[in-house]
């Protein structure tokens, strides 16, 4: 099942983008952190330690920041060293693996700023997940 091209309603959108980012930020952490133990994300955590990302949810008006810090990640604030930013649309079929994020940055639907080298370490890790995994997966299977 393909995901649909809908997009955040803006009134919504607005509402979000003025509510605290930090209990979504710690969320998406959390996740984070589980898929990793679960080895769904096989991440090199050397690699990504004391970066800082924030993922932007543009059309929610959304703005999630983390960071790896030792084994894990955490919520974290300020600048970060690598922005993804897409419609949450956009994430969900990378995601799911129905559009590759190439495609989606060279079709200027997703927007990748900062850090290059970090930029490409976290293209190759999103490569190399599988999604299938995960409950977003399983979610749009039913």
């Amino acid at each position: 099942m393909r995901v649909p091209e809908l997009t955040f309603p803006a009134a919504g959108a607005r509402l979000l983008s003025r509510l605290p980012s930090a209990p979504p930020s710690r969320l998406l952490a959390a996740a984070l952190n589980l898929l990793k133990k679960r080895g769904v994300l096989p991440v090199d955590m050397a690699l990504l330690d004391g970066k800082r990302f924030e993922v932007h949810v543009k059309d929610a008006g959304l703005r999630l920041g983390f960071a790896a810090s030792g084994d894990a990640f955490v919520a974290s604030c300020g600048e970060p060293d690598l922005r993804l930013a897409a419609n949450g649309c956009d994430f969900a079929r990378m995601m799911l693996r129905e559009e590759d994020p190439d495609t989606l940055f060279f079709q200027r639907k997703l927007s990748i700023e900062g850090d290059t080298e970090l930029g490409l370490i976290i293209k190759n890790l999103l490569d190399s997940v599988d999604w299938s995994q995960t409950p977003l997966a399983r979610m749009m299977a039913a």
